[in-house]
């Protein structure tokens, strides 16, 4: 593994498992792996050429000499850093005849970028020169705030995110035979942001409102985890801080990631009430909920820019949207969120018991039930009722008037991830 730093400007932290490698007359070549390029640099016939990222050049051997498949580069910009991978794919026929890709990560990179020193630095400038102006040039009459800005135009905070971006790209091609770039192209609408969620709609499955992907926002913000417990690679749905039955408003500024455990067990429970005891937590989650939409901004006003500088590099730009899906993943006959019936014969969970699974490529799948949480061996359970991507759970009726019986309890529904029962 390679790693390798700068010291100034925008810092790329490169993860290498392969070696760039360039042909006799400096085209790019399929990249190798570090000990093959070990062993032609000891016989002689490679020469270094770079050292970060380490890229080694062939002397006695063409382009048209080798066999070149290609590879992909894959971008995820972010507002802080940028995400950059090289690939390869290869498909492969199964033994049923189906076409399966095999996907093969070469070379990793974040490009860590500065914007909030540039604009530190702007923001010092028009200071002196606001200065100056006052001291020395005071009949000058003021400049109009009307000017306008060529088509494009970006401030130096936000342009320099496109240009170091643009800059690895056009030096990673370079090095490497790129046939195709893919980016991940996400459309925050902040101005939805101050109503995120319409009221009445599902929490866990409002990822899209006014062209605005709450979900994908949260996952950035909450890092995929648990705003309650740090808990990752589960389930997780979009809770609301302050609930709405106390007055809580749907902005995103009330809304949290929680995993189904830590959401039901706050319930309607102020936060403070749920983590008084533990204070550290409360104030890191507050600080995290008042942190300004800055970094959204910036992304909204890049995102455009950069594909287009990318599909002016003379080859296929492919854009996805970076929105989470469910995963429809099956092991041993069962997929996650399941209902299910699990009769464990001994131990401490032995009994009968109906709930929620959480699949596992070992068989020892993870059971949610009302009261509790378990692993049962997937031998040990029986399918009730596929998943539909709804939480079910019980209610007491609110009773209109005495007039009516007593109250029962009756069925509630919410959508989101599969959870408990």
């Amino acid at each position: 593994m390679e790693t390798a730093e700068t010291g100034s400007g925008d810092a790329p932290r490169l993860a290498a498992s392969r070696v760039f490698v360039l042909a006799q007359g400096g085209e790019p070549l399929m990249p190798c792996h570090p000990a093959r390029a070990r062993e032609l640099l000891d016989s002689g016939r490679a020469v270094v050429v770079r050292r970060a990222p380490f890229t080694i050049r062939l002397k006695h051997r063409t382009r048209a000499g080798s066999a070149v498949g290609g590879v992909q580069l894959r971008l995820d910009p972010g507002s802080k850093a940028t995400g950059i991978a090289i690939t390869d794919e290869h498909h492969r026929v199964g033994p049923e005849g189906r076409t399966a890709v095999a996907r093969r990560g070469l070379i990793t990179i974040e490009l860590r970028h500065r914007g909030q020193k540039i604009r530190g630095g702007m923001m010092r400038r028009a200071a002196y020169r606001r200065r100056r102006r006052s001291a020395n040039l005071r009949y000058r009459a003021p400049r109009h705030d009307n000017r306008t800005r060529p088509d494009g135009w970006l401030p130096p905070s936000v342009r320099h995110r496109v240009d170091s971006t643009m800059s690895v790209v056009m030096r990673l091609c370079r090095y490497a035979p790129v046939r195709e770039i893919h980016v991940e192209q996400v459309a925050f609408d902040t101005a939805a942001f101050a109503g995120a969620i319409p009221s009445g709609a599902p929490e866990s499955t409002a990822s899209t409102h006014g062209g605005c992907e709450i979900r994908e926002f949260l996952l950035a913000k909450w890092k995929g985890s648990c705003a309650y417990c740090d808990a990752t690679g589960v389930p997780l749905d979009i809770e609301h801080v302050r609930p709405r039955s106390r007055g809580g408003s749907d902005r995103v500024s009330n809304l949290v990631l929680a995993c189904v455990p830590c959401n039901q067990a706050k319930g309607t429970a102020p936060i403070e009430e749920f983590l008084s005891d533990q204070p550290a937590r409360l104030e890191r989650v507050i600080i995290q909920l008042r942190r300004p939409l800055q970094d959204v901004a910036a992304m909204n006003a890049t995102r455009l820019q950069l594909v287009k500088e990318l599909a002016g590099q003379g080859m296929p730009v492919h854009a996805w949207s970076g929105l989470q899906r469910p995963r429809g993943k099956v092991h041993h006959g069962y997929s996650t969120g399941d209902l299910v019936a699990a009769v464990v014969p001994r131990g401490k969970w032995a009994g009968s018991w109906v709930g929620r699974i959480a699949v596992r490529t070992s068989g020892q799948h993870r059971i949610t039930t009302l009261t509790s949480r378990f692993d049962v061996s997937h031998r040990n359970l029986r399918l009730l009722q596929r998943a539909d991507g709804y939480t079910y759970g019980f209610a007491a009726e609110i009773r209109l008037s005495e007039r009516q019986g007593p109250a029962y309890s009756g069925h509630t529904l919410k959508g989101g991830d599969p959870g408990n029962v």
